[in-house]
């Protein structure tokens, strides 16, 4: 290759690359960079409604007025503590059901003919042709008082009156399983769509149960997919905003909800600011585990 080519590549490769990176550079970093920084200092009545974090000093140096009061009330006050373990609880516990739902989906259709597969796989994406608002809003006709399901319930005899299944920790788990149910399925299936299934069949010609074929090679196989999709549904649920606030009541408290009510309502925007910084360290904290433990794994093989 001549030295003229092998520039051009290299300056179309350095393209390539420095793309995506400014593009988050610009529209991520930089905005987390603004938010931490509005999270250092305190409130004030004004436009903007915080004090800058940098005046004019005595001297050439710029006086720098950042205060860590904000992340200390995080730590100390009950209200944000609280916030954040049921958010933490929340998020946990409908991803592990999701998980329970989505695992048997995404191996039918792993073992589905191909001529099926495309026809499964569309209907699992088929919620997101509809707006997520939309969906979230259409449980709360669901599981009203007065809604279908208390209503059908009501007629086949089964309760003598309606069950108080809106505005409840129930409701709100229902809506992120069925929120996220396909960021669940889609990457288990796409481990198990690879899977060599001649593994099984030695390993039940060999005397293996299906069951015990299934737990001691399929799973194991699939724990890839599996630790995936956890991460796709847990992030976005632990600071999810639109189904706490229509599904559940007044007891459901999550920092997302928290986080709009700094914002919009008490116009405290280094709180919220604070909120935001400690939800993303919440959020970035198992992604990062979970790719510390790959890389382990990599370079222990």
């Amino acid at each position: 290759m001549s030295p003229k080519s092998l520039s051009g590549s290299r300056n179309i490769r350095a393209f390539t690359l420095g793309l995506p990176l400014g593009w988050l550079i610009l529209l991520a970093f930089l905005p987390c960079l603004i938010v931490l920084a509005i999270s250092l200092v305190e409130a004030r009545i004004g436009t903007p409604p915080y004090e800058p974090l940098f005046t004019k000093g005595s001297g050439l140096l710029p006086r720098i007025n950042a205060t860590a009061d904000n992340y200390i009330r995080l730590v100390t006050d009950p209200l944000y503590l609280d916030a954040f373990l049921s958010s933490i609880r929340i998020a946990a516990i409908s991803s592990l059901l999701t998980l329970l739902l989505a695992y048997p989906m995404a191996y039918a259709i792993a073992r589905a003919k191909k001529t099926t597969r495309a026809l499964l796989l569309m209907l699992v994406i088929l919620p997101f042709w509809t707006s997520f608002l939309i969906r979230v809003y259409a449980w709360t006709g669901l599981l009203n008082s007065n809604g279908l399901i208390n209503n059908a319930l009501v007629k086949l005899g089964l309760i003598a009156e309606p069950l108080p299944l809106l505005h409840t920790d129930f409701a709100v788990h229902l809506g992120i399983v069925y929120s996220y149910l396909p960021f669940m399925v889609l990457p288990i299936y796409a481990v198990l769509e690879q899977l060599d299934w001649t593994l099984i069949e030695a390993a039940e010609d060999l005397g293996a149960s299906p069951l015990k074929a299934f737990w001691r090679i399929t799973l194991p196989l699939s724990l890839p997919g599996i630790v995936a999709g956890l991460l796709l549904v847990f992030i976005p649920a632990v600071g999810e905003f639109i189904i706490p606030d229509l599904l559940g009541g007044p007891d459901t408290l999550m920092v997302g909800h928290l986080l709009w009510t700094e914002f919009f309502n008490n116009h405290d925007w280094p709180m919220a600011s604070a909120l935001a910084i400690a939800l993303l360290v919440l959020v970035l904290t198992p992604a990062m585990i979970v790719y510390h433990l790959r890389r382990r794994g990599e370079a222990a093989s």
